[in-house]
C-alpha cells in the first residue's frame, strides 16, 4: 500500500528549497550561480560541497557525496525516510495526504502547532504570574536560572484545570487535537496541573509531549506526571535531550546516559551536549537502537550513586554490550546524581570522572559479587554462573569471547573454567549502521542496490534509458530492490527521492534506502559505474543459466535426445555472453 498520494508528494517537490534546507545545518556562501561551502560528509579546509542556484541536488567534489534533501537529512541529520519526507512537508507546509486504505489519523503539523502552543503558554505562565513565580523560586533554589529556563523553554501548568484549554480554544485549537496531543483529557480538563513543565522534544526539536514535576506534596499523583502515549510521543522510541546532543553524538559516536531529565539539561547546558536520558520508561532496546543508528559506539553511564543506580548501571550496559557497543561506567559517589554533582563541584569534577571511568565488566563484577563471600566455592561458582549466562546471551562472537577472557582474569580462574574456546566466533562480521553486527552479505542485495544508487542519486535520463534497454525485472533476486526499479522505470513522472514516498512503507524497505544513499558515487563515472553493474548483472542472469542448463544435463533424469538438444542449447548460451546495449 502507498504512503502517501502522488499529488502532495507533487507538491512537496515543487515547494523544496535545497539551499535552505542546507543552510540550516552549514554554511553556504553564494559565487555567481553557485553555492559551495565546507563539506558536512568529510573534513576539508577549502569548500568543495556545491550546489547549482535552482538545481535540486547537492554535490562533493571532495568525497563524492551526492543526493537532494532527502538524502541530506537521512545522511547527515541520521533521520529515516518516512521522518524526512515528513520533516520536509511540515518545514513548507505542504499536507502529506494518505492514500485510500491508510489509517488517517490526526494531523501531525496540526499535533505539534498545539504541543509547541503548550510550551510557549506554560513557559509565560512561569515567568509571569503570581502562581508561577512560586514555581519560579523552587526552580532557582535548584540553581536553575532564567538563561537555563529559556534555553529549555521550562514552563509552568496552572492550577486552574481549564486555563490552557481556554486559551487554546482561542487560538482555534480544536478539542480533539488537544485530546490526541495528551494535553486535555477526556473530561474537559487540562491534563497537568500545578506542576513545573519541561519540554519533551523529538530528536529534531518539536515538541512531542512534556514531563510535569510538581512541587507540592499535596498536589495529586506522583512526583512526576508525564504525557500518555500519542501519535507523536512513544516513550520507547524517544531519548530525552537527543534533539540538543544529536549531532555531537552522531559526529563523535559516543554518549552519555543519565537517568533523570534534570540530569541531562544540566550536562547539556554545562556543554557536555551529548547527553540523553529515556523518556518516563526503563531504557530498552528501541533507546540503543536510535543511538547505534547514530553510529555510537561507545557510551557512558552516569547513573545516580546509590544502589538502585547501579542496578540501573548493569541492565543498561547490558543491552548495549550485546550489541557490541563499548561501555564504560562513570563513578558517582553515592549522595551524587550528575544534577547534583555539577551544582556541587561544577562540570570539571564530572568531566574528570568522564576521563576516568570504570569499563563494564569490571563494574558488573563488582557489583554482581557485592554480599558474596569469593573465598566460598559455592558462591564464587553461582557468581560464575550468572556472568557467563549473561555473556553467552549477547549478539557479538568477539565482545563474547573477550569478555569472559576479561571475567576470568577479574575472578581469577582459569579461562577454561569460563568457557574460554568452546566455542569458535564466527569469522565473518559486516558493519552496520553504527555498529559491528553479525550478518551474512547478500551479494545479490549489494549489486542490485549498486544499481539502484547510479539511478536514484544520479536522476539522470540517459541512465534510465541504459537501464530500461538492458535491465528486465526478473534480473532481481532481491525483492524490495526489485520493486524500486519497477517503481522507478515505470513513472511517468519524476524519478527521485520523494516519488519513493508514494512506495515505502515497510521497515526493511526503508533500511535498504539507507544503504543505497550513504555510499558516496562519482559522478564523473555514472555511466560508467552503471554500465559496468548491468554488465554484472547480466553476466550472473547468463551464468545462472548455463549451470541450470548443466546441472540438468548431469542430473541423469534426460533422455539421450534430450541431453544433446540441452548440450546445443548450452554451448550457444556459452558462445553469447551478454553485453550492454548503449542508446
Amino acid at each position: 500500500m502507498a504512503l502517501y498520494t502522488t499529488e502532495s508528494l507533487d507538491t512537496l517537490r515543487d515547494k523544496v528549497d535545497l539551499i535552505e534546507v542546507l543552510s540550516s545545518h552549514m554554511q553556504l556562501k553564494r559565487s555567481g550561480a553557485t553555492y559551495k561551502g565546507l563539506c558536512p560528509f568529510h573534513e576539508e579546509k577549502t569548500p568543495s560541497f556545491m550546489v547549482q542556484a535552482g538545481d535540486t541536488h547537492y554535490h562533493c567534489f571532495g568525497c563524492g557525496a551526492h543526493g537532494d534533501a532527502i538524502a541530506f537529512l537521512m545522511n547527515h541529520v541520521k533521520m529515516n525516510f518516512v521522518d524526512a519526507v515528513e520533516s520536509l512537508a511540515e518545514r513548507f507546509g505542504v499536507s502529506l495526504e494518505k492514500t485510500e486504505g491508510e489509517k488517517k489519523g490526526p494531523d501531525r503539523v496540526a499535533l505539534k502547532e498545539a504541543l509547541d502552543l503548550a510550551c510557549r503558554f506554560y513557559n509565560t505562565l512561569l515567568l509571569h504570574t503570581e502562581e508561577g513565580h512560586q514555581a519560579l523560586h523552587y526552580l532557582y533554589k535548584r540553581e536553575i536560572d532564567l538563561d537555563f529556563i529559556q534555553f529549555f523553554q521550562i514552563g509552568y501548568a496552572p492550577s486552574d484545570r481549564s486555563l490552557f484549554h481556554t486559551f487554546a480554544k482561542k487560538e482555534g485549537i480544536p478539542q480533539e487535537i488537544l485530546i490526541s496531543t495528551g494535553l486535555m483529557t477526556e473530561k474537559g480538563n487540562d491534563f497537568f496541573s500545578e506542576r513545573i513543565t519541561f519540554p519533551i522534544r523529538d530528536a529534531f526539536g518539536a515538541v512531542v509531549g512534556f514531563s510535569a514535576r510538581k512541587i507540592k506534596e499535596e498536589t495529586f499523583g506522583g512526583k512526576y506526571v508525564n504525557t500518555p502515549e500519542t501519535p507523536l510521543f512513544k516513550k520507547s522510541h524517544l531519548l530525552f535531550g537527543l534533539n540538543y546532543s544529536r549531532q555531537r553524538i552522531a559526529k563523535e559516536r559516543r554518549a552519555i546516559i543519565v537517568e533523570g531529565q534534570v540530569d541531562c539539561l544540566r550536562l547539556i547546558h554545562a556543554g557536555l551536549n551529548f547527553a540523553v536520558a529515556a523518556q518516563g520508561t526503563a531504557f530498552g532496546e528501541g533507546h540503543v537502537k536510535l543511538l547505534t543508528d547514530l553510529g555510537v559506539n561507545q557510551v557512558f553511564l552516569a547513573m545516580d550513586g546509590d544502589n538502585a543506580g547501579k542496578s540501573a548501571a548493569v541492565k543498561v550496559g547490558n543491552l548495549f554490550q550485546k550489541e557490541g557497543i563499548g561501555v564504560s561506567v562513570l563513578d558517582l559517589p553515592a549522595e551524587h546524581d550528575p544534577d547534583s554533582l555539577v551544582r556541587a563541584e561544577g562540570v570539571d569534577a564530572f568531566s574528570k570522572l568522564l576521563n576516568t571511568p570504570t569499563d563494564y565488566l569490571t563494574f558488573l563484577v563488582k557489583v554482581s559479587s557485592m554480599g558474596l563471600d569469593l573465598s566460598n566455592p559455592a558462591q564464587k561458582n553461582e557468581l560464575l554462573r550468572k556472568l557467563t549466562d549473561q555473556i553467552r546471551a549477547w549478539e557479538e562472537p568477539v565482545m563474547v569471547h573477550e569478555s569472559l577472557r576479561k571475567i576470568a582474569e577479574l575472578t581469577r580462574v582459569p579461562e577454561s573454567v569460563v568457557g574460554v574456546g568452546a566455542s569458535t566466533p564466527q569469522a565473518y562480521f559486516v558493519k552496520r549502521f553504527g555498529s559491528a553486527s553479525r550478518e551474512n552479505v547478500d551479494p545479490d542485495q549489494v549489486l542490485e542496490t549498486d544499481l539502484l544508487r547510479w539511478l536514484i542519486l544520479r536522476a539522470n535520463p540517459r541512465l534510465f534509458d541504459i537501464a530500461k534497454l538492458n535491465v528486465a525485472p526478473d534480473l532481481f533476486r532481491h525483492p524490495v530492490c526489485r520493486r524500486i526499479f519497477e517503481t522507478f522505470i515505470s513513472s511517468q513522472g519524476p524519478r527521485d527521492l520523494i516519488s519513493l514516498g508514494s512506495i515505502l512503507e515497510k521497515e526493511e524497505e526503508q533500511r535498504l534506502l539507507a544503504e543505497i544513499v550513504r555510499k558516496k558515487v562519482n559522478s564523473d563515472k555514472a555511466e560508467e559505474g552503471l554500465v559496468e553493474v548491468i554488465h554484472r548483472l547480466l553476466i550472473r542472469k547468463w551464468m545462472e543459466e548455463r549451470e541450470a542448463i548443466k546441472q540438468k544435463i548431469q542430473s541423469g533424469t534426460c533422455t539421450d535426445e534430450e541431453a544433446l538438444k540441452l548440450a546445443r542449447v548450452f554451448d550457444e548460451i556459452r558462445k553469447n555472453q551478454p553485453t550492454v546495449v548503449l542508446p
